[in-house]
């Protein structure tokens, strides 16, 4: 598969974009509002450029409807904020993401109350079980959600051993995401198959101690690593 669509225009969608088209796969992102999008001011507290100035430096990515680029994308990517992440995939049509692999890499923050965010779902059920059941017909694959972005992409920022989680209903769905996860620089070692779909429960629920770390660290650049005792 060489064709990625991401569904989502923020920070995390460009960083994984980015890569995606330096190991070679063509990318469109995809947008509730494409000329709204082209006119998003420079993001500060992200250090990223005005969306439009950003799509110059970045030929080789396109950008079109979520509609749009869910039905010209062969494999898809969530990277909507999780909120809106079931909204997003509605406009992007059932048709258009129907039998689909779509790794979802969103997470369920709400941060109507300010920092740190909550979740808003959690416990008894997560966002990638609900984007499962709103959408039985798509192959939903967990991942890449528990670290920063630009770790995602490039795990070698983090010296040493660590690690990225998977989890989905569909064992092939899950070998497509964890190819393209090698082909970003993870290792076999360091992928750990969580099961199904049901373990984005614990995966998502990480999230509230990574932000308390960010704040103690003062650094987004660490990442979980699961040590086994030796039998």
């Amino acid at each position: 598969m060489k064709k990625i669509a991401i569904l989502g225009t923020g920070s995390v969608a460009q960083i994984v974009a980015e890569k995606l088209v330096e190991l070679g796969y063509e990318v469109t992102l995809g947008t509730r509002n494409v000329s709204e999008t082209l006119a998003k001011p420079e993001n500060k507290m992200a250090a990223r450029p005005a969306f439009k100035v950003w799509m110059d430096n970045n030929p080789g990515i396109k950008l079109s409807t979520l509609s749009e680029a869910a039905a010209w994308g062969e494999l898809l990517i969530n990277a909507t904020q999780g909120v809106g992440s079931v909204h997003a995939l509605k406009a992007a049509g059932n048709n258009n993401i129907k039998g689909k692999v779509l790794l979802d890499i969103a997470n369920p923050l709400d941060f109507s109350k300010g920092m740190p965010p909550s979740l808003t779902v959690c416990n008894t059920d997560s966002l990638g079980e609900t984007i499962q059941r709103e959408f039985p017909d798509v192959k939903v694959v967990k991942g890449l959600n528990t670290m920063t972005a630009f770790l995602m992409v490039n795990p070698s920022l983090v010296p040493g051993n660590h690690n990225v989680f998977v989890c989905g209903n569909d064992a092939s769905a899950k070998t497509d995401v964890i190819e393209l996860l090698k082909k970003m620089g993870w290792n076999d070692k360091s992928i750990i198959d969580m099961g199904d779909i049901s373990s984005s429960r614990a995966t998502e629920m990480l999230l509230p101690i990574w932000v308390r770390l960010w704040g103690k660290l003062q650094t987004p650049m660490f990442n979980f690593n699961i040590v086994v005792a030796n039998k």
